[in-house]
């Protein structure tokens, strides 16, 4: 797709996102950039606040998981502080908690832990049987053939150029009040380059497991995250990196909820490379209810 425009990619935008000031031993700035949201996208917090304890590994280490939870919505036109400290340095693992406040009060906190690699067991499950990305319709193509008549909720969403381009296998969901399975397939893909470096690697695919999640468990009741009279948050966020990507191809985000109860919705996900790695696993739950009648 030509860009219109003469600056910075979205790509490129979100690289430099995740690329933290350092302000103090373990401290670090990041920002947001103004992009018109009134809250700070979840996956970036995620992002951030994982490139903020990978800065504070010596050695040839990884993160293997990491957990989180979002506190307070964060403010998109100050900057976030994050604080890191060093819990735990071992003979293989290491593991740090990253607290990033806004305004005084913490709005998210990150635990996670890192790994020298080692040989060991390896089995994974399948990669689901679907479309191809190339079979699928493109972002231009969906733009110009659905988003005339869709919400403007969704044309917002579909037409602001993004640093992660998205194909969902089917696109009922986002055009229809039917009740679905709690379960869909959306390829996923970064719109530029990615720096041959783990640590941008794992932060970008942090940033990017933090998109459609949510949207699954609102399958099942025939709604979606762009219904005006929903209240919709991200609550928490765990994530397991299996093996390590260069994220320049599609992966297969595969998810389904299998539960949604008192005002929250669970929604797990598997990111496979084309050829059927398992990279990643991912789980989530989020706030999901009917605002109160004004």
């Amino acid at each position: 797709m030509t860009r219109e425009t003469s600056g910075p990619s979205a790509m490129e935008t979100l690289l430099s996102t995740l690329d933290l000031e350092p302000i103090e031993v373990d401290i670090f700035r990041g920002r947001s950039p103004q992009a018109g949201w009134q809250r700070v996208f979840g996956g970036q917090v995620i992002g951030q606040a994982l490139m903020a304890a990978q800065r504070t590994i010596e050695g040839e280490r990884f993160v293997h998981s990491l957990h989180a939870y979002f506190i307070r919505p964060g403010d998109p036109s100050v900057p976030i502080i994050y604080q890191a400290e060093r819990i735990r340095d071992g003979s293989s693992f290491n593991t740090r908690r990253v607290v990033a406040i806004q305004h005084g009060r913490a709005i998210f906190a990150l635990s996670a832990s890192f790994q020298a690699e080692e040989p060991g067991f390896d089995h994974q499950i399948s990669m689901p049987d679907v479309q191809l990305p190339e079979a699928l319709l493109g972002e231009q193509q969906i733009k110009e053939q659905y988003l005339m008549h869709a919400p403007e909720a969704i044309r917002k969403y579909w037409q602001r150029e993004r640093p992660i381009e998205i194909r969902p296998v089917s696109l009922t969901h986002y055009f229809s009040d039917r009740k679905l399975d709690p379960k869909q397939d959306v390829w996923v893909r970064a719109t530029g380059p990615v720096p041959d470096d783990r640590l941008y690697q794992a932060a970008v695919l942090a940033y990017l497991s933090d998109m459609t999640l949510l949207d699954t468990s609102l399958y099942a009741h025939g709604t979606s995250i762009f219904d005006q009279s929903l209240q919709v948050a991200s609550l928490d966020h765990s994530m397991w990196f299996h093996r390590p990507c260069k994220l320049d191809d599609w992966l297969l985000y595969t998810q389904d909820s299998p539960s949604a109860s008192g005002a929250r919705g669970l929604t797990r996900g598997s990111l496979f490379t084309r050829s059927g790695e398992l990279i990643a696993s991912v789980a989530q739950e989020g706030l999901i209810r009917k605002k109160a009648n004004e």
